[in-house]
């Protein structure tokens, strides 16, 4: 028998939890394949819309040729926290819901509200020094002398980089 599994937990730190039995990961996991979240693989989400495209063009006889610029642009801007699986389903939702011979952005019913925030590999220097900067204001409630402690920075200095993000 070979048995193939998947989960989205660390199996390791669950057994160190005492939440997964050590017997059993040591019986089932034999090879295993580390495969990143959808959002950290933005180059295999078009390919993959296709595929989902014809699959289930097929299975509800319908001809589509593909998606408007905009449904792709949707598809590459969303988050994907439900990963492959929430991108199948949205295709084929799609597929469902299309008029025409491409897909449009309404038809995948994305929420855009769960677009994919900028990602640090993305942004220059002067804007991830922004976003620290917000994101350390808002947690010390605007409080500029305790953001900048927690930055490593002078107060003086934190508050000439607010007074240039702001």
């Amino acid at each position: 028998m070979r048995m193939i599994s998947a989960t989205n937990a660390d199996l390791n730190e669950e057994v160190a939890a005492g939440r997964f039995r050590q017997y059993l990961l040591f019986r089932l996991n034999t090879i295993e394949i580390h495969l990143p979240p959808l959002r950290d693989r933005r180059e295999d989400i078009a390919p993959l819309a296709m595929y989902f495209l014809e699959r289930h063009g097929r299975k509800y006889r319908k001809s589509l040729t593909g998606f408007d610029a905009a449904a792709m642009q949707a598809l590459l801007r969303h988050a994907w926290p439900g990963n492959v699986r929430e991108l199948d389903h949205a295709v084929e939702r799609g597929v469902l819901m299309a008029q025409q011979s491409l897909v449009q952005a309404g038809d995948l019913g994305l929420r855009s509200g769960r677009e994919a925030p900028p990602r640090l590999e993305d942004m220059s220097l002067e804007d991830v020094e922004c976003l620290l900067i917000r994101k350390a204001l808002a947690r010390y409630d605007g409080n500029v002398s305790q953001a900048a402690g927690a930055l490593g920075l002078s107060r003086s200095a934190a508050t000439a980089l607010w007074n240039v993000t702001a």
